[in-house]
């Protein structure tokens, strides 16, 4: 039995249409990321609202065009969240984009949450992939595919991502220390834990006896104090190795900021890029053409 669409996303298919290129702009956080529109692409916004959420279940479906932001404030009231991070952006540009949030480790992965996508072809059909159930999940993970895509190989319209709860106490500390990999190490699931080269942030998520007894470790390895927040992230995002991140050369970086444990790495400079080798790029190419042949989605966009 096909699942009906409303009629949003009946309108949004009739703006994609099946001809033309044509491009979905969301927050534009991210818009010039591995390049930008031609001139002559068609852009468009895709539709907006929350459909529904299961808070006992832990699953909520929201229209692409919803903001994060606007999707966190009606889950708090449920004392849920998302893995999505929260920078201004949509629901479907950080699915596209691939971004993971800042506490990733509390969180967990975007690609993780994304249970379920109804995207648009560029032959102008509604495709779903997934299940918003993960046991009725079979098959080739096409919605994971999409995560990171940047709208080139199908429009995102409408998305069911798995919710987690909102933890009962949270607070940064932070302490002066040359030593992240050891601080990581001796810690029980933090969100987060952020190196600059000199200081370091550390998220505790959790219940309350859980971060005390976090907090009496941290204590027993450095000078650790309370803050209000994580520090501001240069402008860059870099995805490295986690074992990379304390081997890091500032003559390339600049000032920056990385995610011990996680691979990334925000810095006043933008990435090298690194050569691609033939076998990437030829299925990556292939992948291209059989979703998207005269190549009209997200012209001027590649996510290699």
């Amino acid at each position: 039995m096909k699942t009906p669409f409303d009629s949003l996303i009946k309108e949004f298919v009739k703006e994609v249409g099946s001809t033309g290129p044509v491009a979905i702009e969301g927050g534009k956080t991210r818009w010039n990321l591995h390049g930008l529109p031609t001139a002559e692409t068609n852009i468009i916004r895709a539709p907006s609202g929350i459909i529904t959420h299961t808070p006992e279940e832990m699953i909520v479906k929201v229209r692409a065009g919803t903001t994060v932001m606007e999707l966190h404030k009606d889950l708090k009231k449920n004392g849920q969240r998302t893995s999505l991070p929260e920078r201004g952006g949509t629901v479907g540009g950080a699915i596209a984009v691939g971004e993971n949030h800042l506490n990733m480790l509390g969180r967990g992965r975007v690609r993780d949450a994304v249970l379920q996508i109804r995207y648009i072809s560029a032959e102008g059909e509604i495709i779903t992939c997934g299940a918003p159930v993960v046991k009725n999940v079979s098959g080739f993970s096409l919605h994971k595919l999409m995560v990171g895509s940047l709208g080139t190989l199908g429009v995102i319209a409408e998305v069911t991502l798995r919710t987690n709860p909102i933890p009962d106490m949270s607070t940064w500390v932070t302490a002066s220390s040359k030593t992240p990999q050891d601080i990581f190490n001796a810690l029980y699931k933090p969100s987060a834990v952020l190196w600059d080269g000199e200081t370091i942030w550390v998220h505790l998520e959790g219940h309350v006896s859980d971060i005390e007894n976090q907090r009496k470790t941290l204590l027993n390895l450095g000078n650790f104090e309370a803050v209000e927040d994580a520090p501001g992230l240069p402008r860059y995002r870099w995805s490295m190795k986690p074992s990379d991140l304390v081997q890091i050369n500032r003559q390339e970086t600049g000032n920056f900021v990385a995610s011990i444990g996680v691979g990334t790495l925000w810095a006043d400079r933008p990435q090298p890029r690194k050569p691609v080798d033939q076998v990437s790029e030829k299925i990556t190419k292939e992948l291209k053409h059989q979703f998207d042949p005269h190549g009209r989605l997200n012209p001027g966009r590649t996510f290699l």
